[in-house]
């Protein structure tokens, strides 16, 4: 079977490669470094198959293939750095600030008729004092429990324990 993508290092990106070695680098770009220079098919190369660098390197042969596609489309510097991803991550909605204003309301006086607060309660006044413009009342529950805050214990910081000494 024919190889897919063929490479063929220049002088320059083998000393690069070779240099790899001794420099202090990832594992993950020694790594790839390595399998380039064992994949080389050039007239300094071994040009060893995909099976058998994969084998020797403990990785499997679609990496191989894979870090050969890139290095013959992309070149050497996309080869050996890690892909970016193509969208960013997720966006902090809830982050500390809000946190903070989420446990003070839930260490705050219930509201009227009310003997305790719940998380769904919580996430009802979240949204009524305009916190934030949604808020589930498992996202409310995972706040508190980071913090281990207990809405059903005895004092949630509110109140000082009860048989505590008067000063």
């Amino acid at each position: 079977m024919k190889p897919r993508y063929r490479v063929t290092l220049t002088e320059q990106e083998h000393q690069e490669l070779e240099a790899l070695k001794t420099a202090r680098t990832s594992a993950k770009r020694f790594l790839y470094a390595r399998a380039l220079l064992l994949c080389d098919a050039g007239p300094q190369g071994p040009a060893w198959t995909v099976a058998d660098v994969a084998e020797a390197l403990g990785v499997t042969p679609r990496t191989i293939e894979h870090l050969k596609k890139r290095f013959v489309e992309e070149g050497l510097a996309a080869a050996l750095a890690r892909k970016q991803p193509a969208k960013p991550g997720r966006e902090i909605t809830f982050d500390g600030a809000f946190e903070a204003r989420l446990i003070a309301l839930a260490c705050s006086e219930t509201p009227e008729g009310r003997r305790r607060w719940t998380v769904r309660l919580l996430a009802e006044k979240v949204v009524e004092l305009h916190l934030a413009p949604s808020v589930s009342h498992m996202t409310v529950q995972r706040i508190l429990k980071k913090t281990n805050l207990s809405l059903i214990s005895g004092s949630t910081g509110k109140s000082r324990r009860r048989g505590a000494p008067r000063s």
